[in-house]
């Protein structure tokens, strides 16, 4: 009797996340363990190819990271409360009537 085995090959291919999808705080989070995994492989790379690509991870995360910490303090701003009684508003309003 012959048996026969059949192997499947299910090759998932990493792809990368798309952080549009997901809500500010979580996309800074993500990038940050990304960064802590970036430098970590630097810190153990012996080849230099392998060390200049991390160079270049690691740039490309840092930019990411600046401009969504960016955009997170632009938001800040624009949720900010706007004080009902500013300075100038009461100075008007007494002067005015």
């Amino acid at each position: 009797m012959k048996v026969l085995y059949k192997q499947s090959v299910n090759t998932v291919l990493p792809v990368e996340e798309e952080l549009g999808s997901l809500n500010l705080k979580d996309a800074i989070e993500k990038t940050r363990q990304a960064l802590e995994i970036a430098y970590s492989g630097f810190n153990n790379a012996v080849e230099v190819d392998l060390i200049d690509s991390y160079i270049y991870e690691i740039n490309a995360l840092q930019k990411r990271y600046r401009h969504l910490t960016e955009l997170a303090a632009q938001q800040a701003e624009e949720n900010a409360p706007l004080y009902a009684h500013s300075p100038i508003r009461t100075l008007v309003s007494h002067v005015f009537g």
